[in-house]
């Protein structure tokens, strides 16, 4: 019994804080404070830094690395509670092939695969770079990104979609540019890839000028697609936008409902004590 009431517990506390729970907030900031560390510290290794900072960045990360394989061995024990529809065993394997506890394994990966295997210290440092995938980590602690997610995956067909126009209008003004400006550009616009650069540049309203039409069909090409770029750009950000408010309204519509039972209650109370 007591080893189930420890198991519960940590398992309350790693995962979302629930409100009231100070034990689970704390661990949440204190696991926020350490990813953005971490990030800070992946950034602050690209200067030309002094020896004695180079060794207390190197101390931050293994300080890290337990930390976070602590919690990743914590989180795999307590996985049963997660799916609790599943054996202890099967709930396991179901949260070990999960995309966060994926993200969490690939995080702390590049410093043990040394110590495992001898690896190239050119791979090693692009295996370092894994380390910023604790961002992601982030997604687990905060409740605003939580609600992020829940918007994108609700409206992924949407979303879908939409991407799915731009990059088609995306491919036909690469190749139509392509064939109005060759002829005119043959060094610049050498086949329809390069159109890409343009497009992109062009529909993002991103204008670096390294790359631009010379023709008065290109011009004119260059222009209708600078408008369907703003119209088409704004039309995912207006799906996840009505996303955001009908996520909003379900919470109100759900506490409005919770709060009509806590009134029927107390009719029902006072009813009986009358």
């Amino acid at each position: 019994m007591i080893y189930q009431k420890i198991k519960k517990r940590t398992f309350e506390i790693i995962e979302k804080a629930e409100k009231g729970d100070i034990v689970s907030h704390l661990f949440d900031i204190f696991i926020m404070l350490l990813i953005v560390i971490n990030i800070l510290s992946v950034f602050v290794e690209t200067f030309s830094i002094s020896d004695e900072l180079r060794n207390l960045l190197y101390k931050i990360e293994v300080f890290s690395v337990v930390v976070f394989s602590i919690e990743y061995l914590l989180r795999l024990w307590t996985a049963n509670y997660l799916y609790e529809d599943l054996p202890p065993v099967l709930a396991r394997i179901r949260y070990f092939f999960s995309f966060m506890a994926l993200v969490d394994l690939f995080a702390i990966l590049p410093f043990y695969i040394p110590f495992i295997i001898k690896v190239d210290l050119r791979i090693l440092r692009i295996l370092r770079l894994i380390r910023l995938l604790r961002v992601v980590k982030a997604n687990r602690y905060t409740k605003s990104l939580h609600k992020v997610i829940d918007v994108i995956r609700e409206k992924a067909s949407e979303l879908i979609s939409a991407v799915f126009i731009l990059l088609l209008l995306m491919i036909v003004s690469s190749v139509l540019i392509y064939y109005f400006e060759a002829p005119a550009q043959p060094d610049v616009y050498i086949n329809a890839l390069s159109g890409v650069w343009w497009s992109v540049s062009i529909f993002t309203s991103v204008w670096l000028g390294d790359i631009y039409p010379i023709t008065t069909a290109g011009r004119i090409l260059c222009a209708i697609m600078a408008v369907l770029g703003v119209a088409i750009i704004a039309v995912p950000t207006g799906i996840i936008s009505s996303g955001f408010v009908e996520n909003t309204d379900e919470e109100n519509d759900e506490k409005m409902k919770l709060l009509k039972k806590i009134d029927n209650k107390l009719d029902e109370l006072e009813k009986r004590l009358k």
